[in-house]
């Protein structure tokens, strides 16, 4: 695997590196010893599959709160993703500033997602399908969000919005007041 860094420390494309012969193809996705060298070391302790049917749509942009924290490691298997995460961490060099990264079956490209940042996706074409490496198991109690059209953070979705949930509409927008979290 190769680990690309981002513009935004600690947030990582991975690249498998599959191997190809007539039978088809073979990639490993996840290493823990290859995964240490960017200095992960929790364990994966959740592994969601989603689909989103309708190109345009948008999901997220999620996070949970610290002690529920979460590393996630995003992979498109079907179609492509505009997969966007913004850094959330109090204090972060980068705090605010969003990185966007195109993920497809195709170019089976991986973001690696560390504690601190919200994430979410927009569909790029019809029928979507996700699957999500995580370091804690989802708590309603600690699940944060950030409106995926917040103007402090400016996100160039690339396609027009054809749908998102009502929870996810509803989020309030960030204030100048907003510090970020611990992580």
């Amino acid at each position: 695997m190769k680990f690309i860094e981002s513009k935004i420390q600690n947030v990582y494309i991975v690249e498998p590196e599959p191997f190809i012969d007539n039978r088809g193809m073979f990639a490993r996705v996840f290493d823990k010893n290859e995964f240490k060298e960017i200095g992960h070391s929790k364990e994966i302790v959740n592994i969601n599959h989603s689909t989103t049917k309708k190109k345009g749509s948008i999901r997220g942009m999620h996070f949970q709160y610290p002690p529920k924290a979460e590393i996630k490691i995003i992979k498109c298997i079907k179609g492509a993703i505009y997969d966007v995460v913004i850094d959330i961490r109090k204090g972060s060099p980068t705090f605010l500033q969003y990185h966007c990264e195109t993920l497809s079956a195709n170019n089976m490209k991986m973001l690696y997602v560390p504690e601190g940042f919200a994430h979410g996706f927009q569909a790029l074409n019809d029928n979507v399908e996700m699957i999500y490496y995580t370091t804690e198991v989802y708590c309603a109690e600690k699940e944060g969000g950030i409106r995926y059209d917040d103007p402090i953070i400016g996100i160039k979705w690339p396609l027009e919005v054809t749908d998102i949930s009502k929870k996810d509409r509803e989020l309030k927008l960030l204030k100048n007041d907003f510090k970020g979290i611990d992580v």
